[in-house]
């Protein structure tokens, strides 16, 4: 069998023990971007759905996190990303959002990770 690229979202802890404060939420977005690069580099492509859904959270005039603009695209945009990917990586600490990709990646039949070590690499 050939082996091909993935297209893995990287799902971990955004606002989760943060408080909201940005400084920590800064270093969770660091957190899944370091991982993203190495997911690059293994030879796939990874996103985040922090990547599509903060432009579009602040074109629609969000005024802080954890508003109804925010709330109302931030997770919904990551799930409908989950469903052009095809696995998902869990990373980090606790994270009820970063579940919630889980088990719609569970739900979309994608591949679901835990550690980067489990993703092949090319």
């Amino acid at each position: 069998m050939e082996k091909s690229n993935m297209m893995i979202l990287v799902a971990g802890p955004y606002r989760s023990g943060t408080n909201d404060d940005p400084a920590l939420i800064e270093a969770n977005v660091k957190a899944m971007t370091d991982t993203a690069l190495k997911i690059y580099r293994m030879g796939h492509l990874p996103v985040l759905g922090e990547w599509f859904a903060l432009p579009l959270i602040e074109a629609a005039g969000s005024e802080a996190v954890g508003d109804c603009i925010f709330n109302e695209l931030f997770h919904p945009v990551a799930l409908r990303l989950i469903q052009h990917c095809d696995a998902v990586l869990r990373i980090g600490g606790p994270s009820t959002g970063a579940d919630e990709m889980i088990k719609a990646g569970i739900s979309y039949g994608k591949r679901i990770f835990y550690d980067l070590r489990e993703i092949p690499p090319l």
